[in-house]
């Protein structure tokens, strides 16, 4: 075993050196991969529409091609799918990945290229494996297999037979064919549409395999592993699968899910590795066990710019290169990628906490914060005070949603939580109080409009059931997959759907 391991690391080692120049050359490394995007897309419709031929230097390219929303690029996107080529990206565009995001409630279809396939959304992978490899060279995962809990696909109705599907589903159809022999379910069950259907036949297929890891969405998992254990009787999953060692996670902040996790695999030696992918590219891997933030990969084909949340929705925001980011501050994500993404807008936000190399974590989404009253409160602010109530009442939360209650005749605003406990707190008002002045401590904006409950209000809390959540999202149509649970947002829509369920 450890033989094996050292020969993979020796495999390992040329890419270990190439991550290292991330500390000495990061520029560098973004600048050449910005000019050699601009070079392989210079004769497409898009960049001739650009003048990428012009181009030379970043604020050329800054000033010739605008900050690009999903809305901008999707009569593009629409021409592709009836087999265009040579549009955003050279060649025909053969897969879609199909995310509705949690941005807007209709489809969007990511154009997912060759290049972006073999030298983004594969190679993440590839480097999680070795970068574990190496911060754990004593690792039995060689000799296991890998759960994977897929999406589904299907031939889209367009001219050229392209193909759609959650990400997972596509990287399953495109992965070389000797993972077959590392991973389980195989793929006709993996890729099974409906959920739950996927999940039973899983079971049926898995426990009697060794298990040394699995990756996908935490929310989703938890269904799966709680139905294991009710199925099998076991009382938790390392008397299913003994070796299992890590779990890399992704898709949704893994703090709300960590305890119900060490609680289902109750062992020191099991590991969780988190890693930033997105049906738009692979971007970013946590590549230290002792933090809790994710280095950001710069050779995946990938340019990156940064918009201070400050000034998100002006008409000329600052657009900042990743030699001119600060620690701490929050930042709009903006990519150009070899899938022919240009200075698109991902809608997600981020914080760096490290310049050496550069390492950085998911703070929330551009559309996904409560800003009804001026309080500015994002998904950041608000799982780390549901970690403060929940350490200080031994609760545990499964899943929650909040919006605001605007003012009335007689109403004051106020935000409206609704969380579903794994364990519930033995006193729901204090929860809520400890909940509500955490968000003040962290947020001076909510801590300003809650002053004296002059503009805000206590905050509302309902309880629900467990499975509520799951309900809710399978009448949406959103279970599994990269489907994701809505965490805030600045209008009624989701927290009425919910109470409307619990009122039945």
């Amino acid at each position: 075993m450890a033989l094996l391991n050292s020969v993979i690391n020796w495999i390992n080692f040329k890419r270990n050196y190439q991550i290292q120049l991330y500390r000495e050359h990061p520029f560098d490394i973004q600048h050449e991969t910005l000019f050699n995007l601009l070079r392989r897309a210079r004769n497409t419709a898009w960049g001739e529409k650009f003048r990428y031929d012009k181009i030379n230097s970043v604020a050329d390219f800054q000033r010739a091609v605008p900050l690009q929303t999903y809305e901008d690029i999707k009569p593009w996107v629409e021409r592709l799918r009836q087999g265009e080529t040579d549009l955003l990206w050279p060649g025909e565009v053969k897969w879609f990945a199909k995310s509705s995001g949690t941005t807007s409630e209709k489809s969007k279809f990511i154009p997912v290229t060759k290049e972006a396939l073999e030298d983004c959304h594969l190679r993440g992978p590839k480097d999680v494996f070795a970068i574990y490899i190496k911060n754990y060279p004593e690792t039995k995962v060689l000799f296991g297999k890998t759960l994977t809990l897929g999406g589904s696909h299907s031939i889209n109705n367009f001219a050229n037979n392209s193909y759609y599907g959650d990400l997972s589903a596509i990287l399953i159809e495109n992965v070389p064919f000797w993972t077959d022999l590392m991973r389980i379910p195989p793929a006709e069950i993996a890729l099974i549409e409906e959920f739950e259907e996927k999940v039973e036949r899983i079971i049926e297929t898995s426990l009697d395999q060794n298990v040394t890891s699995f990756a996908g969405v935490p929310s989703w998992y938890l269904v799966l592993l709680k139905r294991i254990l009710e199925k099998t009787g076991k009382n938790n999953i390392l008397e299913v699968w003994p070796n299992l060692e890590v779990f890399t996670h992704g898709g949704v902040n893994f703090e709300p899910y960590r305890e119900q996790y060490q609680k289902l695999i109750p062992s020191e030696k099991m590991h969780y590795m988190e890693t930033y992918n997105a049906s738009e590219g692979f971007f970013a891997i946590q590549d230290d066990p002792s933090r809790r933030d994710m280095m950001l990969m710069l050779d995946y084909g990938v340019y990156y710019e940064f918009i201070p949340m400050s000034e998100f929705g002006s008409e000329n925001p600052s657009v900042l290169t990743l030699e001119e980011v600060e620690l701490n501050e929050n930042y709009a994500l903006v990519i150009s990628t070899n899938a022919g993404l240009w200075r698109y807008i991902i809608g997600d936000t981020v914080q760096f906490v490290s310049k050496n190399p550069y390492r950085l974590k998911i703070t929330g989404r551009t559309k996904h914060f409560i800003n009804a009253f001026g309080e500015e409160v994002i998904v950041d602010n608000a799982e780390n005070a549901l970690k403060t109530a929940c350490e200080k009442t031994g609760a545990i939360v499964s899943e929650y949603t909040a919006g605001p209650i605007f003012m009335g005749d007689n109403q004051k605003g106020a935000h409206q939580w609704v969380i579903e406990f794994e364990k519930e707190p033995a006193d729901v008002n204090r929860f809520a109080l400890l909940l509500d002045e955490r968000l003040q401590q962290l947020n001076s904006d909510y801590e300003a409009k809650r002053h004296k409950s002059i503009t805000l209000e206590m905050l509302h809390l309902e309880v629900a059931p467990k499975g509520t959540f799951y309900q809710w999202m399978k009448n949406r149509g959103k279970v599994g997959g990269q489907n994701k649970i809505p965490r805030l947002s600045n209008d009624r829509k989701y927290l009425d759907e919910l109470l409307s369920l619990l009122k039945k």
